[in-house]
């Protein structure tokens, strides 16, 4: 009776073994990723083509013979209180082994420090803000710090656009802010003049004082940083105010519902965009599971950053501590975003290529002269 008593104990001791050993390098179950960007507010039309782009990679995944991968998708609405509500039902309920977000920096900004207490990879697909650099150990994006946006922008329009006198709309925002600041000092540095530096209340619909303010001043470009919703209205009272200076844009402008309900009021406006492959397949599989050809522009960050993700995870396993040094490790190549993923000691993109877009007729296609 003692041999079999002894032996039930073992038995049982090794079930609980298996079933606490989660995150080792021997799970049979899916591997759990949280995913966190706005799939609501003035964001959405971005956060719900990033998710379609993250659930196709998912899919192609799950058809292979490597570890299951099971996402669940929390909503940041591009606010920091919405995003730190899921990380922290992310880590502390879900338990996932690492955070594939937030889009918006804000969002991203609100839940890196628990993360980082809490040992958790994350992986912003689309968040840019320099303060990130130095968020923590655990704290990586595949997307560019605005450092290079800025100055991209900056020389871009002293050099290329021969642009000496620049004004600057932005909403108070992680994200406009971050570029906004190396925007400025970038283009004073050139030789060019910034003669406003205007900020606004994100939920504002109404900154006709602050146009008003700025077309004293007879700027000969203005570069606008809002997010879709913000830059909709905006451009309606620029061409009610009769606004002629160039109007540039930052990356988020990289929404084609914005065009589409801007009309008229986007013509000629122009922008910067990350720049992104975007392989025939890739384009198809958004096309089938959105039904439109719009690919937004974290996309294919999200996209790749989730195969990156993948590919850690089947050579070290859904630990999150292993996940995070392998991070450091891992150059991703073959995808749609650019040729080559890889972190630098920050956890942040190695290097960065921009696109200069101009809308006409609703549409915005490459500058290429």
């Amino acid at each position: 009776m003692k041999k079999i008593i002894g032996a039930i104990v073992v038995i049982v001791v090794v079930i609980l073994i298996i079933a606490l050993s989660g995150g080792s390098k021997g799970e049979t179950g899916p591997i759990k990723i949280g995913f966190i960007g706005p799939l609501t507010g003035d964001a959405a039309s971005i956060g719900q083509n990033v998710q379609a782009a993250v659930q196709i990679a998912v899919d192609e995944l799950n058809v292979g013979n490597g570890k299951k991968i099971e996402v669940i998708y929390e909503d940041g609405k591009c606010t920091g209180s919405n995003a730190s509500s899921a990380a922290n039902k992310l880590i502390n309920i879900d338990k996932v082994s690492v955070i594939l977000g937030g889009a918006c920096s804000g969002e991203t900004m609100a839940f890196t420090q628990v993360a980082e207490q809490a040992k958790v990879p994350v992986l912003s697909y689309c968040s840019s803000n320099p303060a990130i650099t130095t968020a923590g150990d655990y704290i990586f994006r595949n997307y560019p710090s605005d450092t290079y946006q800025g100055s991209f922008v900056a020389g871009y329009l002293f050099d290329k656009l021969g642009k000496k006198k620049a004004a600057i709309i932005y909403a108070k925002t992680d994200w406009a802010n971050g570029i906004k600041d190396v925007f400025s000092a970038e283009f004073k540095k050139l030789g060019g003049q910034v003669v406003n530096e205007e900020g606004f209340d994100p939920a504002s619909k109404d900154i006709r004082s602050l146009i008003s303010r700025i077309k004293a001043n007879n700027p000969d470009v203005i570069y606008f940083l809002g997010y879709t919703d913000q830059t909709v209205f905006a451009l309606k009272q620029f061409s009610d105010l009769g606004l002629k200076a160039q109007l540039f844009g930052g990356d988020a402008w990289a929404d084609a519902k914005l065009w589409v309900d801007a009309g008229a009021t986007g013509e000629g406006a122009m922008y910067a965009s990350v720049s992104s492959k975007n392989s025939e397949a890739f384009k198809a599989a958004m096309l089938a599971k959105t039904g439109t050809n719009e690919i937004g522009g974290c996309s294919p960050t999200a996209y790749d950053g989730l195969k990156l993700i993948s590919q850690v995870i089947n050579k070290v396993g859904g630990n999150s501590g292993d996940i995070k040094n392998e991070l450091y490790k891992t150059e991703y190549v073959g995808g749609v975003s650019s040729d080559t993923i890889k972190f630098d000691q920050n956890g942040d993109l190695v290097g960065a290529n921009y696109s200069v877009m101009k809308v006409q007729k609703g549409v915005a296609a490459p500058v290429t002269e």
